[in-house]
């Protein structure tokens, strides 16, 4: 079976960026309109007096200081408090097309590939803007490439599957190389009224060529091991689709957007993942201390501070894990992507680091990767 290597990567940072000192502003000035206009409700008890947020709550909850957004107007605008991101035509490209062809672009740059050079391409990302035709072979047709194209969605653990996915087919010979893209439009399903997460997520997009290490022009990572594994929990859901039609009663619910029980996720999630490395390195016997690098999911600081803490033995070294959502936040799928992106040098040929992700589902996968 061939070797496969990561040989380039790209990001995609929209040009807008909404610090916490911004969505508070917005967020409390909506929470006072609320709760002045519905005073008489919160009396009566029928209605629940909203709260105010802070800078310091939402640093403290998830070490989250800014995002980037594909809207902010929007956003920030208390009489809308969601992006506007206008309609398209079917002749124009879609927005994550846009997204991912940027990102793609850099990656085939820093690989050294053409659209010739590559078989296959994998749109794995947590939120598709639309059913069909894939998002993939919209991609695909952008960009020139020939071969086949797949939207995927594991949630936040989109890109890591996708890369299991890649590094399968050309380890299959299916295809010499596979670009894994991850276009995030995460502020599109956030409640921006709701206090407990509308600081969460902010929008941008990954992508990763896959190839052959026999055949590499500019090999970087070889792909050493993947391992993902599911369990089914409510924690995180979003209940938005088609069907919602159907039942007018559920039109507008918060459920339709991001819903999550955070302690319970966090509870849950970190034993599961800190078991998931741990397990995935004895079985390509590898030990902790040869771990270099983990670049994980990033969602929150402190789950990402306990989960290195739990498989090191100890606190991790900002190098050691890396940190991109203070800037970000959580992007979903592209997060553990964008911290490879941005924090991959100054590792020597031989050593080891751990891509892995984790979310709804839940899901959690795991790869782990050699410098070349």
């Amino acid at each position: 079976m061939s070797a496969v290597v990561i040989s380039g990567t790209g990001l995609y940072t929209p040009p807008n960026s909404i610090s916490n000192d911004e969505l508070v502003e917005s967020f409390n000035a909506w929470v006072e309109r609320f709760n002045r206009e519905n005073a008489a409700a919160i009396e009566a008890g029928t209605e629940v007096a909203r709260q105010t947020s802070s800078v310091e709550f939402i640093v403290k909850a998830s070490g989250i200081k800014s995002r980037y957004v594909m809207d902010k107007q929007g956003i920030l605008d208390i009489n809308r408090m969601k992006p506007y991101l206008p309609d398209r035509g079917n002749d124009e490209p879609s927005i994550q097309c846009e997204m991912a062809t940027v990102a793609c672009q850099q990656a085939m740059e820093q690989a050294g590939r053409k659209a010739s050079d590559i078989d296959a391409v994998i749109i794995a990302c947590s939120n598709l803007q639309r059913p069909y035709p894939a998002i993939a072979v919209e991609v695909q047709h952008a960009l020139g490439i020939q071969g086949y194209a797949y939207d995927m969605n594991v949630a936040c653990s989109s890109a890591t599957f996708g890369l299991q996915a890649a590094a399968s087919a050309v380890q299959s010979g299916a295809a010499r190389a596979v670009l894994v893209v991850s276009p995030e439009i995460c502020s599109g399903h956030l409640n921006f009224c709701d206090r407990d997460s509308h600081f969460i997520f902010g929008d941008a997009c990954t992508a990763v060529v896959v190839e052959r290490a026999d055949q590499a022009l500019r090999p970087d990572f070889e792909i050493v091991s993947t391992k993902l594994t599911t369990l089914f929990s409510n924690n995180i859901r979003n209940n938005f689709g088609f069907l919602n039609r159907c039942d007018d009663a559920g039109v507008g619910k918060p459920d339709k957007l991001f819903v999550q029980e955070g302690r319970k996720v966090f509870k849950e999630v970190v034993p599961l993942v800190s078991a998931l490395i741990q397990q995935h390195l004895e079985e390509n016997t590898m030990n902790t201390d040869q771990l270099r690098r983990m670049w994980l999911h990033q969602a929150n600081l402190n789950m990402n501070l306990l989960i290195s803490r739990k498989v090191l033995g100890r606190d991790a070294t900002p190098e050691e894990s890396p940190t991109i959502l203070d800037t970000y936040a959580n992007t979903s799928s592209a997060g553990s992507i964008i911290a490879f992106h941005q924090h991959r040098d100054g590792l020597k040929a031989g050593d080891i680091g751990i891509i892995c992700s984790f979310g709804a589902g839940y899901s959690a996968g795991s790869v782990i990767v050699r410098k070349c």
